[in-house]
């Protein structure tokens, strides 16, 4: 299908930019807009290509042009989700400010302690590690077919640079990571540092990340989802007015076909669930619903998950924690979700005769897609057995939950076996206790204060996270 993408660096965007860009689109006839899984927004109907003087400072890639990657960046997660401390939002926008002209090869800007933005989708994928400004790059260029660590941490104003001589060296030659680090190197001054450890990429359960949610004291952040990605014009165009009346600078495109707005302040919190509540936008959705990645315009698609998350439903089953993609066939299995369901090609003697569709099955290698290994678990599924093999895969997901392992550039750990904690509200002294979660939040047994996502708030005064206090851990 022929799409038209707006390149939205990083996929942070201000209401001024939004606001044009809405504009342009009601110029040309459309009545709603997409995002996509590259935090770029998307135009599902197509339109024309425009006069340069009418787009202005924004980037547009045809259908018919190559040409024009966006930055990944995990921007969004920053001061709502678990996060590196010395990565601040501010960081991320330095940094990105930095790549000047419009990448041709994928990069991903993230931190490994947020689950929301997928790590290794790029073709260039830097890394925050735990010495400050300092990052891990991990390099799968188009023709490589394994992903490579770089050989040392590079510095965060060296990113761009470092970014452009590689994209200059790919286009000349595909060389190894050892030829590439010497080219580098021998091209640019960049302040390095050596690896002392390999990365360790803790694993969280995937967030949830819509509706009001609290952020720090005095502060709301929102996430908002619309179940079929055509995110209404009007809506977009008085959303961007209230932004501008409470001076909120930035507004965030998640990969997941979604938006976060941060900065809500407390005494306008009102004003907005009103603004919501009159257009009847629902911004709490059950985690099942939301914890799904489609193709953009592809309503095959958009039907197998109705399909599977009303069946899903109906059996009352807990997904907490996982995610799930749609996709067809891909050669090349490059996924991030918990698990996958790629749907089968039509083989050419068959196309002319009306056969069901069929399905594989995969799913990450303890269920975390940072592992970046699929295990094959079903082939050539009707889609009517799909249900009952996501059930198995939800249950085998909870009966391994704490005792999976965590991956690093070079070897493997154990976890020990989790214990168990108490954890007490300070505003009306609420117990959380992991032996048995929160039913009302959909936090399943077992799971520890510590990995509760940095939106969960107490269940009867709606205290924030950090207002909890320890009062027992105990040995399971």
């Amino acid at each position: 299908m022929e799409l038209t993408r707006l390149i939205v660096k990083g996929g942070v965007i201000s209401p001024g930019e939004l606001r044009e860009v809405v504009n342009i689109a009601f110029e040309e006839g459309l009545d709603s807009i997409s995002f996509g899984s590259r935090q770029d927004i998307i135009f599902p109907k197509g339109f024309k290509s425009l006069d340069k003087t009418t787009l202005g400072k924004h980037h547009f890639v045809y259908p018919d042009q190559k040409s024009g990657n966006n930055i990944v960046s995990s921007y969004v997660s920053t001061d709502i989700f678990r996060n590196t401390n010395w990565l601040t939002g501010n960081r991320f926008l330095y940094i990105l400010e930095e790549f000047k002209e419009q990448p041709k090869l994928k990069v991903n800007i993230t931190d490994p302690k947020q689950q929301l933005v997928p790590l290794f989708t790029g073709h260039l994928n830097f890394i925050a590690s735990e010495h400050e400004d300092y990052w891990y790059l991990y390099i799968r260029l188009p023709k490589w077919e394994k992903i490579k660590v770089y050989p040392v941490l590079l510095y965060s104003w060296d990113l761009a640079k470092i970014y452009y001589e590689i994209e200059k060296i790919s286009e000349e030659d595909s060389a190894d990571i050892e030829t590439l680090f010497a080219l580098v190197s021998e091209a640019l001054d960049t302040n390095n540092r050596t690896i002392d450890k390999p990365l360790n990429i803790p694993f969280y359960p995937f967030p949830y990340y819509e509706g009001m949610n609290r952020m720090g004291i005095d502060q709301y952040w929102l996430g908002l989802y619309w179940r079929n990605n055509l995110y209404d014009l009007d809506f977009l165009k008085e959303m961007c007015d209230l932004c501008f009346e409470c001076k909120i600078g930035k507004i965030c495109i998640t990969p997941w076909k979604s938006f976060i707005i941060k900065g809500i302040p407390k005494d306008r919190k009102l004003e907005w669930e009103k603004f919501l509540g009159k257009r009847g936008i629902n911004v709490r959705h059950s985690l099942l619903e939301l914890n799904w990645h489609l193709p953009v315009a592809m309503e095959w698609a958009l039907n197998l998950k109705t399909f599977l998350v009303r069946t899903l439903d109906q059996f009352d089953i807990s997904t907490y924690g996982l995610n799930f993609g749609i996709s067809e066939y891909n050669r090349d299995g490059h996924y991030f979700t918990s698990i996958v369901i790629e749907k089968n090609e039509l083989p050419a003697a068959l196309e002319s005769i009306k056969i069901r569709d069929t399905y594989n099955v995969l799913f990450a290698k303890n269920f975390d897609p940072n592992t970046r290994e699929y295990i094959v678990h079903s082939q050539d599924i009707d889609k009517l057995e799909l249900p009952t093999i996501l059930i198995e895969l939800s249950r085998k997901y909870f009966d391994e939950l704490g005792n999976t392992t965590v991956e690093t550039t070079e070897n493997t750990t154990k976890k020990e076996k989790p214990q168990l904690d108490i954890y007490q509200c300070q505003e009306c002294l609420t117990l959380y206790n992991s032996e048995y979660g929160d039913e009302t939040q959909g936090i399943p047994k077992g799971l520890l204060f510590e990995n509760l996502p940095e939106s969960y708030c107490c269940s009867l005064c709606e205290a924030p996270k950090s207002n909890f206090i320890i009062l027992e851990t105990v040995e399971n």
